[in-house]
């Protein structure tokens, strides 16, 4: 039998493979996007009707525009309803989608940058420009893709530490080798800075196990 080195292989769906699940309005269903995310095994799709949106991936709503699109609704004003509806979810994005150029040629250029900064500093919606269809699909499986990826804890190192708790990590957190959690565990333990600082190595092993003698010995140089 000859091998037909032209015919497509199927990749065959791990029925155990966590995949990130899309969900697109039905109002998108006869969209290219929609046939881009079906051919997709990575993502498991599902189209239903969506009261706010276009798309649903966890806690991150999706609305998408044309260019053509976002002019419109921004002069018949549907697009500030939209905005603020997507204030209902944690985290938000606005597509654009096509030819930045289209956008600045059919209105005052300054009109649209006003009202694109808003979108960004009043409303808190972060905005993607995208080339086309395909553009817009691979977005939106990379930001499924995402959200399947654990979320790591933020040292206090990163902003600002207001209260005293905080401080207290803060100050832990700069020792070599001790992170938010190692921090929070010896604040549990310890209480207070100056029962972690006066405690035996034999103490300090219970929650620094190794790195104990390293905290100790920096302690007392």
């Amino acid at each position: 039998m000859l091998h037909n080195i032209f015919s497509k292989k199927v990749r065959k769906i791990n029925p155990n493979k966590v995949r990130p699940k899309i969900i697109a309005d039905i109002h998108e269903k006869d969209s290219l996007i929609l046939a881009e995310l079906k051919a997709n095994q990575d993502i498991e799709l599902r189209v239903q009707s969506l009261e706010i949106g276009d798309y649903q991936i966890g806690n991150t709503i999706i609305e998408r525009k044309t260019t053509s699109d976002f002019i419109s609704s921004m002069i018949n004003k549907r697009l500030t309803m939209q905005l603020n509806q997507m204030q209902q979810y944690e985290q938000r994005f606005l597509i654009i989608e096509g030819k930045q150029e289209d956008l600045y040629s059919k209105i005052n250029p300054n009109a649209i940058r006003g009202f694109i900064l808003s979108i960004i500093t009043n409303y808190k919606i972060n905005i993607i420009f995208t080339k086309d269809y395909k553009d817009t699909a691979n977005y939106l499986i990379t930001l499924g893709k995402q959200q399947l990826k654990p979320k790591t804890e933020i040292s206090l190192h990163s902003r600002i530490p207001k209260t005293i708790k905080e401080q207290k990590q803060y100050i832990l957190e700069a020792f070599p080798s001790i992170g938010p959690k190692k921090a929070e565990a010896l604040l549990k333990k310890f209480k207070t800075l100056n029962n972690i600082f006066n405690a035996s190595v034999d103490e300090l092993k219970e929650v620094l196990k190794n790195q104990a003698v390293t905290f100790k010995n920096l302690l007392d140089s």
